[in-house]
């Protein structure tokens, strides 16, 4: 199937350009935040988040008189972005020069004697740097007190494996420094987000924290090679491995990430399943023991391909391909990473140009860092790609409510990546219709703005955390599939989950947030079309000029050539909606490319129909459904048997029915569909009608249940 969302991005290479000091836009911006006490840092991956730190602790050791800096990573694989890095020569004042004594991301356990007395070591004397893992963190500070951290810088990379939740020990290691210490803290993560929907923070925590987020569009907009990045689902049924090769490219540089052995999509034998894949790309030649590379012959033409397998369980032969890879050097090195659990978080391999992973992950963390693995910039790739394999529900398998839920949180956590990759609004409040457009902002009518510090930081830093906590919400996921109205999701349904994350806000605060999150939903769900890139594609394209010049009449270039060209930067256009576009350039183009006025309107496309954007009312957002995309990506990936199978599914987790009221219905049933020639329907503004199609509901799921036993 095609891709549910394809980015396009500007190669400013601003990402990549550094300061006199060295830093890259996101490290310049982090740094300027270097005396907070607490720290948020929120970033991609392949920002720059390690040397970022590094500007920070420096400076704090050296002009901020705190002692000593701790970085706790969460395994030891990503120890070593922390290792020595000389950045004075780029003009910083000083080195991130740590001792190896003091690095305790080595081999052996995280929790060993050996390593919690080193960690003890350090903080009785005289060393300023020590890197370990989150494991061996929680271990020492077993045997510490708090007030050991006092002056003290305490990094925790990949921050979103804290949580407020009483039982995660790092969260709660984090909550008694706080508490107890001086400490300072720098968390830091490409994601904010936890599958398990439980807070990073609590809230008072959360609040003694400032943030700095550099968010994906300014890091992938300032790339220098990579233009673009899809974002796909490929439905299958029976076994992903007999689908495997209908989405895998092999000549593109990929990571397989294959599914959990506990997940529906797995064959329970993650060996067979990386053996069968193999086999399907090729045959094997040989393993090198050295490397631990598989050097398999492809069956297409008989190319060799070079690929690593991380799903093998003997420590030594991992260990073997696990420094290969961490030695890459060139596009040629590797070709395919087959992986499970690994492969992930700060794993580098910048020339990945695809990200295939089989079956749904539960965590849009674990999804983001994931589609982190091939976006990093490299000169061999212009595209990269995401592509989720999932199993498409099938109404006979015991399998079809994990199926079904697993489907529409890939498709709602598609949306949030949408957003989350796209470009930010910035709204304000229109005062009068004689209100002035400003640029950057889009005014709205009704709309209120945020009016206390808390609600801004909010917006500012949390409101795509927000959205992954409203699309994960099972009245939200229901509501995908069926016709709710939408001012009742909008108004109803969001203000609950807005009211449970944040209980403490007061009813204002709360609407404003609501109206954000509505508001910016919309908007990036659907199409802006900008009446200056078409008066630009219209100026440059050279059919026009050639069409001018050859004197044809204006009549004839708006009917036929201006209608193409806009077509060409707004594809999914139909005819009629070109053509209508068009007519906005009836006048001589010579003088149309002077009404800078009218070249600047914009419209958004909502429900087909085109409303300029300086016309918008709140009142008007409201009555549109944010997810109304969510439904049309399904309808359009999925034939009408497995649509209807979804949408009982949903209806079956709602209805309350038993046995008794069916036999009574079901008569019923047989006589409707004999007088009206069709199944009863849940569209029905008749009750007695929608009673009967969820009677037949009911009595599926129940048919269903008996024959799996």
């Amino acid at each position: 199937m095609p891709d549910i969302l394809n980015l396009n991005y500007a190669q400013t290479g601003a990402s990549a350009n550094t300061n006199q000091y060295g830093m890259r836009e996101m490290q310049e911006k982090a740094f300027q935040a270097r005396d907070a006490q607490y720290l948020l840092l929120k970033a991609p991956p392949a920002s720059g988040k390690s040397r970022a730190l590094m500007f920070i602790g420096l400076d704090k050791l050296v002009k901020q008189g705190l002692k000593k800096v701790i970085v706790a990573v969460p395994e030891r694989s990503i120890g070593g972005s922390f290792r020595e890095t000389l950045l004075t020569k780029e003009g910083f004042f000083a080195d991130w020069k740590p001792n190896d004594n003091y690095n305790l991301c080595t081999p052996g356990s995280d929790g060993s004697s050996s390593k919690v007395q080193a960690f003890k070591n350090f903080m009785d004397n005289e060393e300023k740097i020590l890197i370990c893992t989150h494991a061996t963190l929680r271990f020492a500070f077993e045997e510490l007190d708090e007030e050991v951290f006092n002056n003290t810088l305490l990094a925790i990379d990949e921050f979103h494996h804290v949580s407020a939740d009483n039982d995660n020990k790092l969260g709660a290691l984090l909550g008694n420094i706080m508490s107890k210490s001086s400490a300072h803290i720098v968390a830091m993560t490409g994601s904010y987000f936890r599958g398990d929907s439980v807070p990073v923070l609590t809230p008072e925590n959360e609040a003694k924290f400032t943030k700095v987020t550099y968010n994906y569009y300014q890091q992938l907009n300032g790339y220098k090679h990579l233009k673009s990045l899809g974002i796909g689902y490929h439905f299958y049924q029976g076994k992903y491995t007999s689908a495997i090769m209908e989405v895998l490219d092999t000549d593109k540089k990929t990571i397989i990430h294959i599914p959990n052995v506990n997940a529906a999509e797995s064959l329970k034998d993650k060996y067979v399943e990386v053996d069968t894949i193999i086999d399907a790309i090729g045959s094997v030649e040989r393993v090198d023991s050295e490397t631990g590379v598989h050097y398999v012959k492809r069956h297409s033409d008989g190319k060799v391909l070079k690929i690593a397998d991380l799903v093998n369980d003997n420590s030594k032969e991992r260990d073997i391909i696990q420094n290969y890879l961490r030695e890459v050097k060139s596009v040629d090195d590797i070709d395919i990473i087959i992986a499970l659990g690994m492969a992930k978080e700060g794993f580098d391999w910048p020339y990945c140009e695809h990200a295939l992973t089989i079956g749904y992950r539960g965590s849009l963390t674990e999804i983001i860092q994931i589609i982190g693995r091939c976006t990093r910039d490299s000169d061999n790739k212009s595209h990269a790609q995401f592509t989720n394999l999932i199993a498409e529900p099938d109404a006979q398998s015991d399998e079809v409510k994990t199926s079904v839920n697993n489907m529409l949180k890939a498709i709602t956590a598609s949306l949030l990546m949408e957003q989350v990759l796209a470009p930010n609004f910035k709204f304000k409040t229109k005062l009068s219709d004689v209100d002035k457009p400003e640029p950057g902002y889009i005014k709205i009518n009704g709309f209120k703005m945020p009016s206390t510090k808390r609600v801004k930081d909010i917006i500012e830093s949390d409101i795509q955390d927000l959205k992954a906590t409203i699309l994960q919400d099972n009245t939200i996921l229901r509501a995908v599939t069926s016709n709710i109205d939408a001012e009742v999701l909008n108004k109803v349904f969001i203000p609950q989950i807005i009211d449970r994350k944040y209980p403490d806000l007061s009813a204002e605060e709360k609407e404003e947030i609501r109206q954000y999150v509505v508001l910016d939903s919309v908007i990036k769900n659907n199409q802006i079309i900008d009446l200056a890139d078409i008066k630009k594609a219209i100026n440059e394209d050279p059919s026009i000029q050639q069409a001018i010049a050859a004197a044809m009449p204006q009549s004839e270039i708006n009917a036929t050539l201006l209608p193409k060209v806009i077509q060409t930067i707004y594809p999914s256009f139909t005819d009629d909606e070109a053509l209508s576009f068009s007519q906005l350039a009836h006048e001589p183009l010579s003088d149309y490319s002077k009404k800078e006025g009218v070249a600047d309107q914009r419209f958004l496309k909502l429900a087909n129909k085109f409303i300029n954007i300086d016309d918008l009312h709140i009142d008007l957002i409201d009555s549109v459904n944010p997810f109304q995309k969510a439904y049309e990506i399904m309808s359009k990936s999925v034939n009408t048997n497995v649509l209807k199978v979804i949408q009982d599914t949903i209806e079956a987790t709602r209805i309350k029915m038993d046995f008794e009221e069916a036999k009574i219905l079901w008569p019923k049933i047989i006589n409707f569909q004999k007088m009206n020639n069709r199944e009863p329907s849940l569209q029905s503004s008749d009750f007695s009608e929608r009673r009967m199609a969820e009677c037949i509901i009911y009595l599926t799921e129940e048919k269903r249940k008996r024959a799996n036993g």
